[in-house]
């Protein structure tokens, strides 16, 4: 594809020597890339065809216009670069998209759309704003994400993923609305396709993810580290043809259940679909559309279907096989572009059919081959096993916090190596993007046979978005406010302080909540038991302990919410883990294994009991001699957890005042002596202006 516009398709780096050339730089990319997009909507050759909806699942076409060009002033704005809007309307309209999240989940919204000409116009402007920003603003090199360069940078970016998701969509227009382009070239090789292979591919331990020292924009799923540890396996050689997915069609493939899981066989149900999305039988004759055109179907070309329908082929291959075939997962694609050793923006000859360096379609399976392999890169995107999750470290950019915390649900699958139409970050070695499986991008698929679960080379970890829980979490695990120390680990260092053990074999955490206080007694004691009645809670811990990390939400204000995560790495409680085990168990009737401890602690736990009477009469029998039992308590009684008659003192007895700790040295002094009484202050965030502050009284008690 030979044209002046192929020269905007390659990402910046962010280092340099020369602030000056970097602002030439950045404006020649950003300006590029604008020309770019538009060139792509000169396909389209009548107004009425940008306000059709060809893609159910999308707005029309109208906002993808105008979308990108909001985008930067939406994010300038936020950022403090730029004072005022250019059209407050334009910029709440074409501001948020559509996620496709389900086949039968259609934007029937009405919306009263500008004209075309009134969205190139605003366009023009914002393109005016843009480089008034790019000449004007301060350049520090390397470029960081904390710069107004990286929000240009981020517009460029954001730009070239809809210049190919626009693609997608006027691909799906009726042909009398698109008209061939100049800058717009199909691939006219076709012919029949190659006998696809499996090729073997040697395991290994691998790392991914971007360092914040990398020398190009990454978007924020990308950053962090996560190590997979994988199997040999084989891979096709070639990415399964239109001719190779053409014997599973006419294998009735597409009625034939047993190849479908669950999600493909409501897809199925609601689509009736009887081949991809982009083919077409007509007269006895197949055609694929490609961007502005209707051609006979090339065999030799990559099919380009859903994720859903990439798996039903290949539990059909694995039947013809017999051998356990399925998609590749990310660490899997990994290993195979380790055979290619440089990466864009530097690399000298474009490798694969992407970038649009070549053509403004897909091309045969077996043009560009490394080590063996064909099209690792470009051509089609590759559907993977993989669920996008962030790597551990993963945080969100402040301007554009919801890019991929959406998608971190269990229901987006990685694609990965891009298409022919991938450009900037989407060509690199690094760029993570993902789509519901049942989405259709110019994306195609190739097979593995292995015998390892896919589940042991993915990690999902999901946001946790319960308000109750997300204010545990950012209570035992979150920042400190107001100069308060953390209560859990507070707390635990101010009991240890006062009491003299003799052993440190076994420790309980009782009402441990979402565990911070039973990681922090693992720093003194071989073995410790967190129990919690809520198995919500109790699973918050044991996930965090399971995978290293936990994600949460806070609110802010109104429905605004704070990405917030924590690592076992982070809090320094990497050995301690080993030594945890969390449970779901109720305080006042334990099992009988749980005993023989040297320390209980109970924490904010016996204003919360029906019978707190009974858990502190039978408590003795679990601690060794010379044991200690500590418990904290802001002694807030409700009736809604303890009945009146339970509560252990805040109540009048014969006419004077009972407190708690009159209570508990009632109903422990048989049993122990007190040792000490501390107050422990503690805060706990409701939202970013809305905080409970308390006190919670802790004793001390040693087991005679």
């Amino acid at each position: 594809m030979d044209n002046k516009l192929t020269t905007a398709t390659r990402t910046l780096l962010l280092s340099g020597d020369d602030e000056k050339s970097k602002r030439q730089e950045l404006k020649q990319a950003f300006n590029q890339t604008w020309a770019l997009y538009e060139s792509l909507f000169e396909v389209i050759n009548n107004d009425s065809a940008y306000f059709s909806k060809p893609e159910p699942l999308r707005h029309p076409l109208i906002f993808y216009f105008g979308h990108t060009a909001v985008f930067y002033i939406n994010k300038l704005k936020l950022g403090k670069y730029i004072d005022h809007r250019v059209n407050k309307h334009f910029e709440s309209m074409f501001a948020i998209g559509v996620d496709e999240m389900s086949w039968d989940d259609l934007d029937e919204s009405h919306y009263d759309w500008p004209s075309v000409s009134e969205v190139r116009a605003y366009r023009s402007q914002v393109c005016q704003q843009v480089n008034a920003v790019i000449d004007e603003m301060p350049i520090s090199l390397p470029i960081a994400q904390n710069d107004p360069a990286w929000v240009i940078l981020m517009g460029i970016e954001h730009e070239r993923i809809h210049l190919e998701t626009s693609s997608v969509i006027i691909r799906q227009l009726p042909l009398c609305d698109v008209t061939p382009h100049p800058d717009w070239p199909a691939c006219r090789d076709t012919g029949t396709a190659p006998s696809n292979q499996l090729l073997s591919v040697g395991g290994d331990t691998i790392t991914l993810g971007k360092r914040d020292n990398d020398n190009t924009y990454g978007w924020d799923n990308e950053f962090g580290q996560q190590t997979f540890k994988v199997d040999d396996f084989k891979a096709s050689k070639y990415l399964v043809s239109n001719q190779e997915f053409m014997a599973f069609v006419n294998d009735d493939g597409y009625r034939k259940h047993r190849y479908w899981n669950d999600e493909g066989k409501a897809w199925l149900s609601y689509t009736r679909a009887t081949m991809p999305r982009f083919w077409r039988r007509q007269d006895n004759q197949w055609l694929q559309r490609n961007l502005t055109e209707e051609v006979p179907l090339p065999l030799n070309w990559p099919v380009e279907v859903n994720q859903l329908e990439a798996k039903a082929f290949c539990n059909w291959k694995a039947e013809q096989l017999q051998a356990n075939i399925r998609l590749l997962t990310e660490a899997e694609w990994y290993l195979l572009r380790s055979n290619i050793e440089d990466d864009s923006p530097t690399w000298h000859e474009t490798p694969g059919n992407i970038e649009l360096a070549y053509f403004a379609s897909s091309c045969p399976v077996d043009r560009f081959e490394h080590e063996g392999f064909c099209d690792i890169l470009g051509n089609a995107w590759q559907w993977t096993e993989t669920s996008i999750d962030g790597f551990q470290g993963f945080q969100v950019h402040p301007l554009y916090d919801d890019f991929s915390t959406p998608t971190f649900d269990g229901k987006h699958n990685l694609i990965k190596g891009g298409s022919w139409i991938s450009t900037g970050n989407e060509s690199i070695s690094s760029s993570r993007y993902a789509f519901r499986r049942h989405f259709y991008q110019h994306a195609g698929f190739r097979y593995v046979e292995s015998n390892q679960d896919p589940a042991s080379m993915t990690s999902l970890n999901v946001y946790e978005t319960d308000e109750l829980i997300s204010q545990y979490l950012e209570f035992h695990y979150g920042d400190e406010y107001f100069s308060v120390p953390n209560f859990c680990v507070n707390g635990v260092r101010q009991c240890l302080g006062e009491i003299q053990l003799s052993h440190t074999a076994k420790a309980l955490d009782i009402g441990c909540s979402v565990g911070r206080a039973s990681f922090e007694l693992a720093k003194t004691f071989d073995h410790v038991d967190g129990i919690d009645f809520s198995a919500r809670f109790i699973q918050q811990a044991y996930n965090l302990s399971e995978q290293g990390e936990k994600r949460y939400t806070i609110r802010t204000e109104g429905d605004l919410v704070e990405f917030k995560s924590t690592t076992l790495t982070q809090l320094n409680y990497s050995e301690e883990v080993k030594k945890v085990n969390f449970v779901q168990g109720d305080a006042c009737n334990l099992k009988p294994q749980f005993s023989g401890y040297d320390l209980i602690y109970a924490s904010n736990l016996i204003d919360r009991l029906g019978d707190p009477k009974a858990f502190l009469t039978t408590i003795h029998q679990r601690i060794n001699e010379g044991g200690y039992l500590v418990i904290a308590s802001p002694y807030t009684w409700l009736e809604e957890y303890t009945t009146k008659a339970n509560w252990l003192g805040g109540i009048k007895v014969h006419g004077e005042n009972f407190t708690t700790l009159d209570g508990l040295t009632e109903t422990l002094i048989p049993h122990f002596e007190l040792i000490a009484v501390k107050e422990i202050p503690f805060v706990i965030r409701e939202t970013k202006r809305k905080f409970q502050h308390s006190l919670s009284e802790m004793t001390i008690w040693r087991k005679r």
